[in-house]
C-alpha cells in the first residue's frame, strides 16, 4: 500500500503548490475539499489543512472534524489551517491591523523543534492573510516569530501538530522546501520511494486488476496526456485498447501523419480518422469562439462514437485526465465532485453506456512526462507544447476557411521549427500563431500589397493558471518574421504578443 500525505484544502489558491513540493520529494500525497473527507487508513502518514480565502471568525466559515487526525498522527496547519487549531481549540484569531501579506522575516524560536530541524536562525518567508492569531490555546508553544506577527509558528505540547502562519510552499518562502521535507519525511516518516518507474509498475497492476479482459476505447489527440495513458492501458491490457486518433483538419501542418505514424511505432492499435471536411464544413461562417468550441466538441463525440459503434464488446472509455482537472473540478463550497467534460469526448460514456478509465487522474503534468519517459517513449512527443483542443480554430479570429487552416498551418510550422533549430522550443512552455482578421497595407517587390497579419504568441508557465511572455531574443523574431512573411503568401504582417496571464489568456478565443 502507497504511503501517502493527505492535504485538506479549505479553497487556497496555493493548495495544488503544497501538493506539488510534497511530490518532489517522491511522497505521494492527495488534495481532499474539507467537505469529502477521505478515508483515512494506515497508509496516511500526516495530514495538512491548507489556506483558505475565508476567515475562522466569518459564520459558514470552512469547518473539518479533526476527532481522528488532531493527536493521533502528524498534524500540519497553514495560514487557515494554523489559525483553525488556534480559534476552534480555545485561542483567539482576531484581524491583523494591516492585511498581512507579502515577504517577512521568520526568527526561529526553538531550534530543537523538528519542523525547524537545519533552517538558519532568521530566513524570508511569505505572508498572505488577513488575519492573524493574538492569543494561543494553553499547551501550545510558540516556535518562530516574525517583526509583526508572534506567531508565525507553533506546535501544540504532547502532540505531533504544528500550526505556521505563512506559505511555505510558495517560491519566496526561501526555506520553506526544507520545512515541509521535515514535516514529511522527517516527522511522518515518509521513505520517497513513489518514483515514475514505481507509479508505472502499480498502475499496470491496477489496471489489469480493474480491466481484466475487457475492452477499452480511447481518443489519442496527439498530446502527452493521451498519449501517456494509451501507453499505461497498452501496458496492462495490449491489443484490447483501441485508440482512435481524429484528423478535425485544424491540427498543425503534417501532424495527423507524423503523429498516427509515432503512434504505430509503440505498438499502438490506433485507427486514424479524417473528419476534416465534416468540422470545416459545419464551421463554415461561426465567427463567435463559443460557438466553434461547441461545435468542435459536438462534431468530436459525433465522430468518436461513430467509430466506437463499430468496435465489438467495448465496455470502458480511456481518457487522459490529469491531476489538476479532478482538483479544479471539485467544488469546495459544495460536496459534489465533478470532472470537466473533455473536448474530444464530453458526453461520451453515458452516451454509449461506457465506464472510464483514467490512469493518469493522480499525475500533474510534469510527473506525466517523467512517467512518459520512464516507459521510453520519445522527447519529441513528450516534449511537446500544450495544444488547444479545439485547434487552430481558436487561432483563427473570425470565420474559418481552408485557405485560412492551411495559412496559418505553415505559418505555424515555421514558427515551431526555427524555435527548435534554435533551442528556444524546449525554454518555452507553449507557442502558437494566431491569424488575425484584419489586413494591412504592405509593400512587396515595388508593388502595394493588402494582406493578413498574424501574430506570434510564446508563454511560460507551469500549469497554465498564470503565464508570462517569453523574452525571445529580436533577433529570432526577426527572422521569423523575415521567413514567415517571405514564404507564406497572404501574410505582409507578423507581430508579438508580450501579454501575460493574467490580464490575458493565453489563446486568443
Amino acid at each position: 500500500m502507497t504511503e501517502k500525505i493527505i492535504i485538506i484544502d479549505f479553497g487556497s489558491q496555493y493548495t495544488q503548490l503544497i501538493a506539488r513540493r510534497i511530490r518532489e520529494m517522491q511522497v505521494y500525497c492527495e488534495i481532499h475539499p474539507f467537505n469529502n473527507p477521505p478515508q483515512l487508513d494506515e497508509s496516511v502518514r500526516g495530514v495538512i489543512l491548507s489556506g483558505s480565502p475565508r476567515s475562522v471568525r466569518e459564520e459558514g466559515a470552512p469547518r473539518f472534524n479533526l476527532d481522528a487526525i488532531k493527536g493521533k498522527m502528524p498534524l500540519l496547519g497553514v495560514c487557515y489551517g494554523a489559525q483553525y487549531l488556534a480559534h476552534f481549540f480555545g485561542g483567539k484569531v482576531e484581524a491583523s491591523p494591516s492585511r498581512e501579506y507579502g515577504r517577512a522575516r521568520m526568527q526561529v524560536k526553538d531550534e530543537n523543534d523538528p519542523l525547524m530541524k537545519s533552517l538558519s536562525k532568521e530566513s524570508q518567508v511569505w505572508m498572505s492573510h488577513g488575519d492573524t492569531i493574538t492569543t494561543i490555546p494553553e499547551g501550545y508553544n510558540i516556535i518562530a516569530s516574525t517583526e509583526d506577527v508572534a506567531v508565525a509558528a507553533y506546535r501544540i505540547a504532547g502532540e505531533q501538530t504544528w500550526g505556521i502562519q505563512f506559505h511555505p510552499e510558495v517560491y519566496h518562502s526561501e526555506e520553506g522546501f526544507t520545512m515541509i521535507q521535515n514535516f514529511v519525511v522527517g516527522i511522518c516518516g515518509c521513505e520517497q520511494s513513489w518514483t515514475p518507474a514505481s507509479f508505472v509498475e502499480s498502475t499496470v497492476e491496477q489496471l489489469k486488476a480493474q480491466l481484466g479482459d475487457d475492452k477499452v476505447v480511447l481518443g489519442l489527440s496527439g498530446g502527452v496526456d493521451s498519449s501517456v495513458a494509451a501507453m499505461l492501458l497498452h501496458k496492462a491490457i495490449g491489443k484490447n485498447l483501441y485508440c482512435i486518433f481524429v484528423d478535425s483538419g485544424l491540427l498543425r501542418k503534417d501532424e495527423f501523419s507524423e503523429v498516427l505514424e509515432s503512434y504505430r511505432g509503440m505498438g499502438l492499435n490506433v485507427k486514424g480518422v479524417d473528419a476534416s471536411e465534416k468540422f470545416l464544413g459545419d464551421l463554415a461562417g461561426v465567427t463567435d469562439p463559443e460557438t466553434k468550441r461547441k461545435i468542435i466538441g459536438r462534431d468530436f463525440v459525433e465522430v468518436f462514437d461513430a467509430e466506437a459503434q463499430q468496435l465489438q464488446g467495448v465496455k470502458w472509455l480511456g481518457q487522459g485526465t490529469i491531476y489538476p482537472d479532478v482538483v479544479e473540478s471539485a467544488q469546495v463550497n459544495g460536496t459534489a465532485v465533478v470532472i470537466k467534460s473533455h473536448h474530444n469526448v464530453g458526453g461520451l460514456p453515458e452516451k454509449m453506456g461506457l465506464k472510464v478509465v483514467e490512469p493518469l487522474r493522480l499525475l500533474f503534468k510534469d510527473e506525466v512526462r517523467r512517467v512518459g519517459r520512464s516507459m521510453g517513449m520519445s522527447d519529441k512527443l513528450i516534449n511537446r507544447h500544450p495544444f488547444p483542443g479545439p485547434g487552430l480554430a481558436i487561432r483563427i479570429l473570425g470565420e474559418i476557411t481552408r485557405e485560412k487552416v492551411e495559412i496559418l498551418q505553415n505559418v505555424d510550422k515555421i514558427y515551431l521549427d526555427i524555435l527548435r533549430e534554435t533551442g528556444w522550443y524546449d525554454k518555452i512552455w507553449q507557442a502558437g500563431a494566431i491569424l488575425l482578421p484584419v489586413q494591412s497595407v504592405g509593400v512587396m517587390g515595388d508593388e502595394r500589397t493588402y494582406e493578413r497579419c498574424v501574430a506570434l504568441r510564446a508563454v511560460q508557465s507551469t500549469d497554465g493558471m498564470t503565464a508570462d511572455w517569453v523574452h525571445i531574443p529580436y533577433e529570432i523574431l526577426a527572422r521569423l518574421s523575415n521567413e514567415i512573411i517571405n514564404k507564406v503568401r497572404g501574410v505582409n504582417r507578423v507581430v508579438y504578443d508580450i501579454s501575460s496571464k493574467p490580464p490575458a489568456t493565453i489563446e486568443w478565443e
